[in-house]
Parts: structure tokens; C-alpha cells; sequence
């Protein structure tokens, strides 16, 4: 997958001007290409290039940021989570109920790895994920945490060629939920996520 670059960020006053409709048609590409929903409290928003380049608007909106070198900054921290040929990456977004203490909440997460959250092809083939990196920064437009799921050749296989049911488990410290089975809309913007990059001679 092609990284982003400084040609593909808008001046910040522009996007401003513009960003309820970037929005909207965020949520709208969110909710039928690449959000999953683990149970009340977990959601999993699988990273492209796409959904890198509305974060990374946000970012540098919220940040007031227009110096040339700190968005760079900016876009070489998040072109590592470009997902490439051999993995996904997703971002968890942990819910914190309106009655609950947050600082208990969070605590309760502490230990997650990743390893606990898979996918799952045809119940047979398991990609394990694995807890990437949570940043302080971050944390002024809800994800702290990101998750990679490295993928061997057959594993690729499953994910891109299976026609039976894929599906996404959580296994937590008693919290233990199951995705719904994933749309095929969702199952080919994974598939299209390892498809190696195309070089230019």
C-alpha cells in the first residue's frame, strides 16, 4: 500500500472548511468496509491508507499543526500502520461506559497482548493479533491502541479465497465475544489490504 505523503494532506484551513463532509463519508466508508464490533465495549477499525488520511487530518486539526517538518513527523508515525502484503492493522477503540470509573476501566484492559483477539476462517484457520503500540497523543480523538494480525501465506489464503464464515473472537479475562460473520464487502477490503504493492519501473 502506498504511504501517504505531504501532496496528500489539504492545507488545515481547507479541510476545516470541508470536514463535515469528510466526515460523513468517513463514518459511511467505516461502517461498511471496516469496522467489526467485539461485543459492548470493543470495536476493531481495520487501517488503510484511507482511513490513515482522516486520522491523520484530525490529528493535525486538533493539533493546530502546519509546519511542514512536524506533519511529516506526523505522516511517517502513522505510515507504519499501513497495513502491508503480510498483515492487517486495525485500531481497537475500548467504549468507557458514562456510569463507569474510567480509571477502573482502563486498568481492567492493561494486560491485553492482542493475542486474545483473532480472526477466525471457517472456525479452522486463527490469525492471532498483537498489541502494537498505545500513544499518549493519541488520545484526543479516542485511539489509544493499535492492533497488527500477521499473516503467513496460508492465512492469506483463507482470508482472501474462503467462502465459508469469518468471523472475529474476543477471549479477555471473562470477556469473551464473537463478531458477526464479516460482510464480503469487509472480507475483500481486507483482502485487498495484503495485496502487495505495486512498483512503477
Amino acid at each position: 500500500m502506498e504511504p501517504l505523503t505531504l501532496d496528500d494532506i489539504l492545507p488545515l484551513d481547507d479541510y476545516i472548511v470541508q470536514r463535515q463532509d469528510y466526515f460523513s463519508q468517513h463514518i459511511r466508508y467505516l461502517d461498511r468496509y471496516r469496522r467489526v464490533r467485539l461485543g459492548p465495549k470493543l470495536t476493531l477499525l481495520f487501517e488503510n491508507r484511507q482511513t490513515l488520511w482522516f486520522r491523520l487530518h484530525e490529528v493535525l486539526r486538533v493539533a493546530r499543526l502546519d509546519d511542514a517538518a512536524r506533519v511529516q513527523a506526523e505522516i511517517d508515525w502513522y505510515n507504519q500502520l499501513l497495513p502491508s502484503e503480510n498483515r492487517l492493522q486495525a485500531a481497537l477503540l475500548i467504549g468507557l461506559p458514562d456510569n463507569a470509573p474510567i480509571v477502573d476501566e482502563l486498568r481492567f484492559w492493561r494486560g491485553l497482548t492482542g493475542a486474545e483477539i483473532a480472526i477466525m476462517c471457517n472456525g479452522v484457520v486463527r490469525i492471532e493479533g498483537q498489541l502494537v503500540t498505545a500513544r499518549e497523543a493519541d488520545l484526543s480523538i479516542g485511539m489509544a491502541h493499535w492492533i497488527e494480525f500477521p499473516c503467513d501465506a496460508v492465512q492469506k489464503q483463507a482470508l482472501s479465497a474462503s467462502r465459508g464464515p469469518m468471523r472475529i473472537q474476543v477471549q479477555y479475562r471473562g470477556y469473551e465475544y464473537e463478531s458477526l460473520p464479516l460482510s464480503e464487502d469487509i472480507r475483500q477490503s481486507l483482502s485487498e489490504d495484503l495485496e502487495p504493492l505495486q512498483r512503477v519501473a
